[in-house]
């Protein structure tokens, strides 16, 4: 079958374009010092989507503000480490920071994080950042000291879609689908509730898995589903925006330790403006790659109508008191409280 990946006006190069001019970032020409310090970077996900654009952004700042004392080097689309194993390689110092996805959390003894993962919880991302940018969000990151990581910070890649080779618009629709999820009880406890049969894979590994039919379907941001090109396998886009996607940004505690103080307020504080960034365009990358989508004319786009959503949200509300059980409820009270405010 003949690639639509970033075919027509939406191509890659007229993507990268448009993103390069929204970082609006000084050129790094010229740079040939040899650093004194370089952190490794290493993600999972494309260079396009609101993830990888903030780490690009971290590294010129970084290097622009230490006058190349410090470099930065990122490792993009699971370059170096993949999803089941980036947290164990920044435990044992073989990269300095990671960004993983927030269901990563709970494989490796913080299942408070895993309330992130409840379907149909925040209802945009306003709510989200109640919690992320509050008392509740820095608690969660000081909890990362007990597996020996220091937390800097929570950003967004938005609201995750359903995509399989037919709508998925109501639970008749999920039945017996082999759906791929990230490592995350919440998620597979939500797909079993929906009637399908959750498959846990590397995000690295999904669109081949999809493209070979040992999975049927899987759920994603559309800027994901359009930079990993799933749209070469997956008829069907249901718009269902069931589950919120977010990262945070760690680093091994003893490697930051390790770092002189004014080294590391100048790296929180690029850090920290990129983050911005990646809020502030996570929306847009998931609206330009809608666009993209529907231009490439390979994957049918449906939208959820507002009883189909109830019937959905329904379905799943057994997995919140699952998950209540297993953190305490306390964390669970916390998070009501923290939505609750205006």
């Amino acid at each position: 079958m003949r690639s639509t990946r970033f075919s027509g006006p939406f191509n890659r190069r007229s993507w990268l374009a448009a993103l390069a001019g929204s970082m609006a970032l000084p050129s790094l020409a010229g740079a040939t010092t040899r650093p004194e310090i370089t952190l490794r970077f290493s993600h999972v996900v494309a260079e396009e989507t609101p993830k990888g654009l903030a780490a690009n952004r971290f590294k010129v700042l970084v290097e622009q503000r230490s006058g190349h004392r410090i470099g930065v080097q990122v490792y993009p689309n699971a370059q170096l480490y993949g999803d089941h194993d980036e947290m164990q390689a920044l435990q044992l110092g073989a990269v300095d920071l990671v960004a993983p996805s927030l269901s990563k959390f709970g494989r490796i003894g913080l299942p408070e994080f895993e309330l992130f993962d409840l379907p149909f919880l925040f209802d945009d991302l306003n709510a989200v950042r109640r919690i992320t940018l509050g008392p509740l969000g820095k608690k969660l990151l000081q909890g990362l000291s007990r597996q020996g990581l220091v937390g800097l910070g929570f950003f967004d890649n938005g609201f995750k879609q359903m995509s399989a080779n037919r709508p998925l618009l109501e639970l008749k629709d999920f039945a017996g689908l082999r759906m791929r999820v990230q490592a995350s009880r919440v998620i597979a406890a939500q797909m079993r509730a929906l009637g399908a049969r959750p498959v846990t894979l590397p995000f690295s590994e999904t669109r081949r898995a999809l493209a070979a039919g040992v999975v049927d379907g899987t759920e994603n941001p559309v800027s994901n589903f359009w930079t990993q090109a799933m749209h070469e396998v997956q008829t069907d886009l249901s718009l269902t925006e069931h589950g919120y996607l977010g990262y945070a940004v760690v680093t091994n505690q003893r490697f930051w330790q390790h770092l002189q103080p004014d080294d590391r307020a100048l790296i929180n504080q690029a850090l920290q403006e990129s983050l911005a960034f990646a809020n502030q365009i996570a929306d847009t990358q998931n609206d330009r790659a809608l666009q993209a989508l529907r231009q490439a004319g390979t994957t049918r786009i449906h939208h959820l109508g507002v009883d189909q959503r109830a019937r959905l949200r329904q379905a799943v509300q057994p997995v919140q008191q699952q998950l209540a059980d297993r953190i305490g409820p306390r964390w669970m009270s916390d998070l009501e409280q923290a939505l609750r405010q205006a």
